[in-house]
């Protein structure tokens, strides 16, 4: 499957992503060969192959599970550079 120039501008446009024309041709370039290289991936014969999930063998180590009281929302504000009585001010980050 061949990645073309609509598919970049529709990807962008999903993303929110303004991209000049040259971004466009240089991302329809890269994502053409990302695509590429996972198709030849998908040529190789696996079969027999054990599916692994970690490679280095290292397992996470954590600690169980046990419920603790919940901060109330003074503690849980405490900190905060920006607060009002029950919640966090944040900036906004998205302009539509």
């Amino acid at each position: 499957m061949a990645i073309g120039e609509k598919d970049v501008r529709h990807i962008a446009r999903l993303a929110n992503l303004a991209l000049s024309d040259d971004e466009i041709q240089r991302m329809t370039r890269e994502l053409d060969a990302i695509v590429g290289y996972v198709e030849q991936l998908q040529r190789v014969d696996t079969v027999g192959v054990e599916p692994i999930a970690n490679v280095t063998g290292l397992a996470n180590v954590t600690r169980p599970d046990e419920p603790r009281a919940m901060l109330t929302p003074g503690e849980a504000l405490g900190n905060a550079p920006l607060k009002n009585e029950v919640a966090f001010l944040v900036p906004k980050a998205v302009d539509r």
